[in-house]
């Protein structure tokens, strides 16, 4: 999880589209507590920006020439106490949808939400949680369903897993479901802070950035399966 800061969160946008991106900076600029940093036009730019800026946000387009948003995504994640990065796209395309989440974006978003969301958007991923909506949740859910990926391990062939306590499992097989903490919390009749804590131990443990990369993973490693 990323740590609490004090000052404004710092954004950089990338689209190739100018008028996207002064859009966004409209919007963006006239929230108090958000700050826009710098701009790119591709994913080249994405990377030596986010190098040279230290944002905390990434706000980053899926197509672009040259060097894509899926591919900026995976390089900007490389690189040591990496940003947050919400992918925006025209394309409600689950092929962009599930290589943003491989290539470690931590939200999704369509550029036709509302400004509010995309507001809000940007303070979730900031604070260090996911963007995953429940019909994010869900969709991957359905990918793995009607066409799971195969495993890069069993469930017992990945030393990782081992490390999970039952609790931690078994709430690892909830947040794959698509619960929230709170709904957790009333399955196993504890507390939404107990959960928190098992969560936070689970992507420790994990070495998960979030939540969306917990729900890839449960079902990549047989943690769970669909239906279950």
């Amino acid at each position: 999880m990323m740590p609490q800061r004090s000052g404004p969160v710092r954004v950089l946008l990338v689209d190739d589209q100018d008028l996207v991106r002064s859009g966004f900076r409209v919007i963006l600029d006239s929230e108090p507590g958000i700050s826009v940093v710098g701009e790119g036009r591709d994913g080249a730019e994405a990377e030596v920006l986010a190098a040279e800026l230290r944002p905390d946000v990434v706000c980053l387009d899926v197509q672009m020439p040259g060097v894509d948003g899926i591919e900026a995504t995976r390089r900007i994640m490389a690189a040591d106490d990496p940003p947050a990065v919400l992918v925006l796209t025209t394309f409600d395309a689950d092929d962009y949808l599930f290589e943003a989440l491989r290539a470690g974006a931590s939200g999704f978003l369509l550029k036709t939400t509302t400004p509010e969301k995309l507001i809000e958007a940007v303070r979730v991923v900031a604070r260090g949680d996911a963007l995953l909506a429940p019909d994010v949740t869900r969709r991957v859910i359905e990918r793995f369903a009607v066409a799971p990926e195969p495993s890069t391990a069993a469930d017992g062939d990945c030393p990782a897993i081992a490390d999970l306590t039952d609790r931690e499992e078994e709430v690892l097989r909830l947040v794959a479901k698509g619960l929230s903490n709170g709904e957790i919390a009333r399955t196993l009749f504890v507390g939404d802070a107990t959960v928190k804590t098992h969560v936070s131990k689970i992507l420790q443990k994990l070495g998960l950035r979030d939540r969306i990369q917990a729900v890839v993973f449960a079902y990549e490693h047989g943690v769970t399966v669909p239906g279950a």
